[in-house]
């Protein structure tokens, strides 16, 4: 157990460490806030959410995975899928129940009031991939023990997956600029910077979509992908939340608690949103 704690941090910090050093050398924007400020800020949130999950995550997990293993619940389990088989299969399960989490998360103002804190940030770079309130950690703890049970997900495929799904998430929240050859053949696979990027969009129409977290499948199959916007048309953040102090530290932290604003609506009362109805799958330059 602490050998697969110690290898899911050295993950994170290589996989982290290496998209700063991407992020400077191909940038795909131009930066809003100082980046040693957002870092700090970001780090800070993300590892107080972190340490909450070490603290209540892995004592309750682990032992329920073994547990559903041992006492045969669970789909994969009731099947009789063991090995490599059960740890790819109960990956690509993982991912899928995870894609419902997400869409959740934005459609029920409950869970939005937390997962809020992570799409206010006005800069979208690897640094936006750890900022996550310890709200919404705490409640993703219940639903994670609801995807282990019905899924009968082994604690060995579980790390698999959260190791494969750190490195994804670092990853596409990162401010890079890749080839756009190479995008388009990644983003029928996984998530990439630019798909995820639209997702972090100001403009509703654009935050509904792109919903995946490792595998893009989920949006295509779903029909909530959308690629065609260009990312020079993207401007990150929520409407309500464009004013650098609406989103320090102190702030953000209480933002779930705090009255919540008409989060995309414009000063003069109107909605934010523009359509895409033609070619929403084609990668926008």
């Amino acid at each position: 157990m602490r050998s697969q704690q110690l290898v899911t941090a050295g993950v994170i910090a290589a996989v982290f460490l290496l998209m700063l050093i991407f992020e400077r050398l191909r940038p795909l924007r131009r930066p809003v806030e100082p980046k040693v400020r957002r870092i700090v800020r970001n780090i800070t949130t993300g590892g107080t959410a972190y340490a909450l999950v070490t603290l209540l995550a892995t004592p309750l997990l682990v032992p329920l995975a073994k547990w559903v293993a041992e006492s045969h619940i669970g789909l994969l389990n009731v099947a009789g899928i063991s090995g490599a088989a059960h740890v790819i299969i109960a990956i690509v399960m993982l991912d899928y129940t995870l894609w419902v989490w997400h869409f959740a998360s934005h459609r029920l103002s409950f869970l939005w009031r937390f997962h809020l804190v992570h799409h206010v940030d006005r800069d979208l770079d690897s640094s936006t991939a750890l900022r996550f309130h310890f709200g919404e950690h705490a409640l993703s703890i219940v639903y994670r023990a609801a995807q282990i049970t019905l899924i009968g997900a082994s604690a060995e495929a579980l790390w698999v997956w959260q190791v494969i799904l750190f490195a994804s998430i670092l990853f596409h929240h990162a401010n890079v600029r890749l080839p756009a050859g190479v995008e388009r053949w990644l983003v029928r696979i996984i998530v990439t910077p630019r798909m995820h990027a639209i997702h972090h969009s100001t403009q509703l129409s654009e935050t509904d979509s792109n919903w995946s977290s490792l595998l893009s499948v989920w949006d295509y199959l779903h029909r909530t992908i959308l690629l065609s916007v260009p990312h020079g048309d993207i401007t990150v953040g929520v409407p309500a939340y464009q004013d650098a102090r609406d989103v320090t530290i102190g702030r953000i932290l209480l933002m779930p608690f705090r009255p919540q604003r008409r989060d995309w609506h414009r000063a003069d009362g109107s909605l934010q949103t523009r359509d895409h109805t033609v070619s929403p799958v084609k990668l926008a330059p």
